[in-house]
């Protein structure tokens, strides 16, 4: 693994909430983001690793002393990550929970800051087999096209999360919520990726202010 010092500068974690947005980030990332540095003996990827199987092995129910107990991690590190776990439960909408996602409307508490963007957001929602939600991602912002919505980009991330399959969401910010034939030729693409993988697209959703769309429910996917 690289030091933080070898990745390129625009691939650190705080440089690309800059230009991203947090919500491109993976997980490790977003806690190598909120610790800053690791030690002298533990680099802040090698740290951010670890905090994250840990987090991933109990969910909501991380406590400080599971955090201050990984060698690195001190006080101000582990009410750090409490403090942001403990603002993210006040504030979300399903509680700091996971969600079963079983129709369109379930994902929509996860995108819901998409319809007032007045640029076009890809979003990646990663689903575990039971249907809960593993990760949620920017793959690209601005106008779609093949270029920017590869397979490999929107995939990469869900083979990391070990997903059993994604939905992809993205914003009209002119407030048509019908498929443009650029948004159908996408769909078609992911999805026969998607197959290919064993990752299956389940849905692409598109959002407005004047409501959304399932390509599911369109006979689309």
């Amino acid at each position: 693994m690289k030091t933080m010092k070898e990745v390129p500068l625009e691939d650190r974690p705080r440089e690309k909430i800059a230009k991203k947005g947090a919500s491109a980030l993976s997980d490790t990332e977003l806690i190598e983001a909120i610790i800053g540095r690791g030690t002298k003996n533990k680099d802040v990827r090698v740290l951010a690793k670890e905090i994250c199987g840990l987090i991933q092995t109990h969910r909501q129910k991380i406590r400080y002393e599971d955090l201050e107990a990984i060698e690195g991690i001190g006080p101000s590190k582990a009410s750090q990550i409490t403090a942001c776990f403990e603002l993210s439960r006040r504030y979300s909408p399903t509680g700091g929970l996971n969600m079963h996602v079983t129709k369109p409307e379930d994902i929509l508490p996860h995108v819901a800051y998409l319809k007032d963007k007045r640029q076009e957001h890809f979003i990646c929602i990663t689903l575990n087999g039971a249907g809960e939600v593993l990760g949620n991602r920017t793959i690209t912002l601005g106008l779609l096209n093949h270029s920017l919505v590869h397979p490999r980009e929107v995939f990469a991330d869900a083979i990391t999360d070990r997903a059993a399959s994604i939905i992809c969401v993205h914003n009209h910010p002119s407030g048509s919520l019908d498929p443009s034939p650029q948004d159908i030729s996408i769909t078609t693409q992911l999805k026969e990726a998607g197959s290919l993988l064993g990752i299956p697209l389940i849905d692409h959703i598109i959002v407005a202010k004047t409501g959304h769309v399932s390509m599911r429910e369109r006979g689309l996917v």
